[in-house]
């Protein structure tokens, strides 16, 4: 049920809000497309931005509720923000801030992504703040105005890739970009006989070996290219032996399927950008925010302090999730103020021990979970659902992204939840949701990319549409996953009941594909060999942008640059990304001086 007793519908917290929007970028477009799901009015006005807003300026000028004093949130959109490199657009953001760097590994340098992927980050990232800063009004707090980046949106979706170049290899770590292999440093795709390319995924090596087995393909093959395939995830290279592709391109895709199904791997095809029905339209609210009836009045949430700069201070997130798109939904949550706990098995994540290592701990895995409390508990045992109940009775919000049934099967769905915590916010960052029927495959990064023709989106003219080893989805799920949350609080604020939030990998290709850049315009047309080709640290003009930017083609000298001494952590044993946002007590309403 989405109409609560307020009359304010749980899918549109933002009702009764009225922003004012100043500038034109991509950024801007996209925040303010998400702010109307929201159910906030946006006007926009022909004035430009202030200063510090180059991509952009979002104002809060009405809310549906009174607060004391006259100023009210707004959020600045940049394009370097805190980092001193001059930036004026999209492309300047992907080649100074590392994005075409490792983008481009699997082609042996750098090379741009044909999306706006780093402008769709920053205007998630805006959203987050104007809703971030309406919460904290209705908890009393005082009116804050924030600012963000799109080049602190490109750290953010870097932190993992810039904790583990920084971070000491030690033994086991997965190699650096260095000669291509056997099959070049290429995606991990395949064409089967009958033309048909497509992408494969497992977690499993044994699955691997049967897949590859059955499919005839030689064990010294099968046995180097599991490795390599299982670590692109972190090094954004996959150099397989050319002896796998000989082997799918043996059978047709109708036959490699059934080894698969046989075999527990995953095979999808990649389909083109405009294949008929490849996405089906978004969901009325881009998050799927739904309320839930209650018989009692929720408990208000703790109030913020007049000085208090952190707009989800006081809140707890109890989160169940693994790899990156949940624990980054959980890190962003944190960075905005959140306690977060984590639930891991006994004995701690697995994630915690895989190399390169920062101290004692993954430095992929801090990137993501720093700073959060752990709690250990078996989920499969009775004490362990005890405990893991106890612990969702003390929280505002509970953040899983285990596959389809999982909850169920553990006792801890939504129902189970919402008996111990009725006013809870029950967030699933999912991966399919209804795209596809159950059984589904394994919902990762490179197959969401391939199915939702986003693979075709990325590349550069004229290549076979394969997907980016950059994490393009998982790390934008994180932010949708997160924005939904916030937006989930909000609606939990204004209606006194608990309410559900449920996005999907596939929202972050429905985004991704909106901000693509048809092939053929401007500086998009430069190719990986052109800007591949040039020294560490060249300068690259990219045609009608404002100059020079450098090409960076090593993350770790990038994260030793003074220039981004403000936007990223660099003490202890690796190099992360700081929050994506600041926030400081906001002035009069800058709209209103502005058109005086």
């Amino acid at each position: 049920m989405d109409v609560i007793r307020s009359g304010v519908a749980a899918d549109r917290p933002l009702a009764g809000t009225a922003v004012r929007a100043l500038g034109d970028s991509p950024a801007l477009r996209v925040a303010v497309r998400r702010l109307r799901a929201l159910g906030c009015a946006v006007e926009t006005g022909n004035e430009p931005p202030p200063d510090g807003a180059p991509a952009g300026w979002l104002g809060v000028t009405r809310l549906p509720f009174t607060v004391a004093g006259g100023a009210l949130p707004e959020c600045r959109i940049g394009w370097s923000g805190p980092v001193a490199v001059p930036m004026a657009g999209e492309h300047d953001v992907q080649a100074a801030c590392g994005i075409m760097q490792v983008h481009g590994r699997a082609a042996g340098g750098p090379r741009p992504l044909r999306v706006d992927y780093v402008s769709v980050c920053a205007g998630v990232l805006a959203v987050q703040a104007v809703s971030a800063g309406v919460l904290a009004l209705l908890r009393g707090g005082p009116a804050l105005a924030a600012a963000t980046s799109a080049a602190q949106a490109a750290l953010l979706a870097l932190t993992q890739y810039v904790a583990a170049a920084t971070a000491e290899p030690g033994p086991g770590s997965p190699g650096s970009p260095g000669p291509a292999g056997p099959a070049g440093y290429g995606a991990p795709l395949f064409r089967s006989a009958d033309g048909v390319r497509f992408e494969i995924e497992t977690l499993d090596a044994e699955d691997w070996r049967r897949f590859w087995t059955e499919l005839g393909a030689g064990p010294a093959a099968v046995a180097s290219g599991w490795p390599p395939f299982q670590q692109r995830f972190a090094t954004a290279m996959c150099p397989l032996p050319t002896a796998l592709g000989t082997a799918a391109a043996a059978l047709d895709y109708r036959a490699v399927r059934v080894v698969a199904e046989r075999s527990g791997v995953s095979v999808l095809p990649v389909r083109a950008a405009d294949a008929p029905g490849l996405l089906p339209p978004a969901p009325a609210s881009p998050w799927r925010l739904r309320g839930q009836v209650v018989t009692e009045p929720a408990s208000a949430p703790p109030p913020l302090g007049p000085h208090d700069r952190a707009p989800l201070a006081g809140l707890r997130v109890v989160e169940a999730t693994s790899r990156v798109q949940g624990p980054l939904s959980g890190h962003l949550l944190g960075l905005l103020g959140a306690e977060v706990i984590r639930l891991e098995p006994p004995g701690g994540d697995p994630m915690r021990g895989v190399p390169p290592m920062a101290g004692e701990c993954s430095a992929r895995f801090q990137a993501l979970n720093r700073g959060k409390r752990v709690v250990e508990a078996d989920l499969k045992s009775v004490p362990g659902r005890r405990a893991a109940l106890r612990l969702v009775a003390t929280a505002d919000v509970f953040l899983h992204n285990w596959p389809p049934g999982r909850a169920a099967r553990l006792g801890l769905d939504h129902e189970a939840l919402a008996a111990v915590r009725p006013c809870l916010v029950h967030a699933h960052a999912g991966g399919w949701a209804d795209l596809l029927p159950d059984p589904q495959p394994l919902a990762t990064d490179y197959l969401v990319q391939a199915y939702c023709g986003v693979a075709a989106l990325v590349g550069g003219p004229g290549e076979p549409p394969a997907p980016s080893l950059l994490t393009l989805t998982d790390v934008l799920g994180g932010l949708i996953s997160a924005e939904g949350i916030v937006a989930a609080l909000l609606a939990r604020s204004r209606t006194g009941t608990g309410v559900r939030v449920e996005t999907a990998l596939v929202d972050a290709a429905r985004l991704i594909r909106d901000a693509a850049v048809p092939h053929g315009e401007g500086d998009a047309t430069r190719t990986g060999a052109e800007i591949g080709a040039a020294p560490a640290c060249s300068p690259a003009r990219w045609p009608g942008r404002t100059g020079a930017v450098t090409v960076v083609t090593d993350l770790a000298e990038m994260a030793t640059d003074p220039a981004f001494s403000t936007a990223l952590d660099i003490g202890g044993e690796a190099v992360y990304s700081r929050a994506p946002w600041t926030f400081v007590p906001a002035t009069a309403p800058l709209w209103l001086e502005n058109a005086r």
